[in-house]
């Protein structure tokens, strides 16, 4: 990790952190994001697949919309993206044609992360722009949230019988806490 950006790093980690934990409460997998630019967050998300029955709309797609709009268009340079999962291929390369500056993840995804875990699409040279990546911020931190999940999740059935909504986020109250 960068030591000119840990402390501020692990704020904004802080922030999406509490957005994994509103996913959770919504029986979304808990993958929080949040976009930073002159040192304040402009844009949050966190994940709504199930609520909205789109498979784009993971934290980091839904931050850097939000993103867009508040600096008036998609070129959001200048900006770092926080998320508390390393972001998959769909959204690398999202970030990637936003021109994000950062990319600052907290746990790494080792069967979908685009960003060295699975493959490694932000270090390629081939793309026209080139994401700076800081990765295993809050890891723990990060990773607990998706695993306690999970163990609600299979302690109370399959992701199959999951209705959206429903279980297990209601369960996850006492998480927040630990951030």
């Amino acid at each position: 990790m960068e030591n000119d950006h840990h402390g501020t790093d692990e704020k904004f980690m802080q922030d999406a952190l509490k957005e994994a934990w509103r996913a959770a409460e919504k029986g979304e997998v808990p993958v929080g994001a949040v976009i930073v630019r002159e040192g304040r967050i402009i844009a949050r998300g966190h994940n709504l697949r199930e609520r909205l029955g789109d498979p784009t709309a993971h934290a980091e797609m839904l931050a850097m919309r939000d993103a867009a709009q508040v600096v008036g268009g998609w070129r959001l340079n200048g900006c770092t993206l926080y998320v508390t999962m390393e972001p998959c291929p769909m959204c690398a390369g999202a970030a990637i044609q936003a021109r994000l500056d950062r990319i600052v993840y907290g746990a790494a995804d080792p069967k979908a992360g685009a960003a060295g875990s699975c493959v490694d699409l932000l270090s390629r040279d081939c793309f026209n722009h080139r994401v700076a990546v800081t990765g295993g911020v809050l890891a723990g931190k990060c990773a607990f949230v998706v695993q306690e999940f999970f163990r609600k999740l299979r302690a109370t059935g399959t992701e199959q019988d999951r209705e959206p909504g429903k279980l297990p986020g209601r369960g996850c109250h006492a998480g927040p806490d630990l951030i």
